[in-house]
């Protein structure tokens, strides 16, 4: 078994359900997540856009975070799942820093690493991840990419346009994305044109602006 999570990008509304859902499964404490959903508007008015993005720990084949914990507090459960380990965690953060996704925060509770683990305790019990119950468009798709007739298989399978956040890392991410361009997955895609700066066109604050006193 090898468990993978796939968000198809057309049906995410952005409501934020998943976060929430998160947040309250697993007692993620204020001012960190394990799941938030990024949002970055495009274009030049009127014809603008906003794009969401559900961000989580990538469920990497080849984890960084795994390799690089001196205790091994970060490992692999046998349906491919990386978890962490609280009772082992010595919290010296090199998991953070090994991680290309940003997705490991430092619960200020317990000074131990913490992340997604696909709700592992949800699992276990033959249920799906809060997040995935908790999505009113059902965007989120939770499954066994090791069985080709699960319905993460066959989305992936179907739709040409499945990506992965950061694949020149080689990680190997079991997180994937349905109609995610570059505006999703690039963090410099998205750039301020030039003149639509309220700073830029008046110059500095302290210096009067033309035909004002």
């Amino acid at each position: 078994m090898k468990l993978g999570y796939l968000v198809d990008l057309e049906n995410c509304i952005g409501c934020k359900a998943c976060e929430v859902a998160c947040k309250a499964e697993n007692n993620v404490p204020l001012g960190s997540w394990r799941l938030r959903v990024k949002y970055v508007d495009a274009g030049t008015f009127p014809n603008v856009k906003r794009a969401f993005t559900p961000m989580r720990c990538n469920q990497c084949e080849n984890a960084p975070c795994e390799r690089s914990c001196p205790v091994n507090a970060l490992h692999f459960l046998d349906n491919g799942i990386v978890d962490i380990d609280k009772d082992r965690c010595i919290g010296c953060a090199a998991c953070i820093q090994a991680c290309p996704y940003g997705a490991i925060y430092m619960d200020p509770i317990s000074h131990t690493a913490d992340k997604c683990n696909f709700c592992a305790h949800r699992v276990e019990s033959g249920l799906q991840p809060a997040c995935v119950v908790a999505c009113p468009t059902e965007a989120n798709i939770f499954g066994d990419l090791d069985e080709s007739d699960s319905l993460i298989s066959r989305y992936i399978a179907s739709h040409p346009d499945v990506k992965v956040r950061k694949p020149e890392k080689g990680t190997r991410p079991k997180h994937f994305y349905v109609a995610g361009g570059a505006i999703h997955l690039d963090p410099l895609a998205s750039k301020r044109e030039d003149g639509h700066n309220l700073f830029n066109r008046i110059g500095r604050l302290d210096q009067p602006v033309e035909g004002h006193k």
